[in-house]
């Protein structure tokens, strides 16, 4: 159900010319899902974990959503906004940027647990503290739903999302380096 509104929001993207309304259509339908997404997380883990092939299709279609949202915005951009032909490499490269922090995010988690399976000792991980959270904040996708609430000013639109690719680039910039060393402090496979 979660897919079902996130895909029509981000169709919406490419199919609507930018309005108040279709921003409004559009932001509604990715927080839904979003949180539709969020509850069934919540759920399993309530439940005591979900199951392995649930846990695969969240996965697969959060790989298809990023590259989606950001390519309906390419396209929604080039079918009816003014932005510079330039300003058509920011969802390209918010893509790129997209994608990379995704796959880095799920690997982490996927060679912790083959570490702690190999080892029997599970990966400390550290608090996160207060201010890491405010500042990742730009990162957040569900403030990223919210922008499209801006659809019916592209240009203040596309200012907006060019500073979060900016801020999603350097939270990457950051995490990478970090990344890799915890997962050299744990060792060989």
């Amino acid at each position: 159900m979660s897919a079902l509104f996130t895909y029509a929001g981000i169709a919406l993207i490419a199919l609507l010319p930018p309005s108040w309304w279709s921003g409004l259509a559009v932001s509604s339908a990715l927080v839904v899902g979003y949180a539709l997404d969020a509850a069934d997380g919540q759920l399993a883990r309530l439940r005591g974990g979900g199951s392995l092939s649930g846990e695969w299709l969240d996965h697969v279609v959060d790989a298809g959503k990023i590259s989606a949202l950001h390519l309906a915005v390419l396209v929604g951009a080039a079918r009816f906004t003014e932005l510079s032909p330039g300003w058509l490499l920011v969802p390209i490269a918010f893509t790129l940027i997209a994608n990379v922090t995704f796959f880095g995010m799920i690997l982490n988690g996927l060679l912790r647990d083959r570490h702690t399976a190999r080892t029997g000792q599970p990966v400390e991980r550290p608090r996160t503290s207060t201010l890491r959270s405010l500042l990742v904040i730009p990162t957040d996708y569900g403030l990223l739903c919210l922008v499209f609430l801006m659809l019916g000013a592209p240009m203040v639109f596309g200012g907006i999302y060019l500073v979060l690719l900016l801020c999603a680039t350097g939270f990457l910039v950051l995490a990478l380096p970090k990344w890799y060393r915890d997962m050299s402090q744990l060792g060989s496979l």
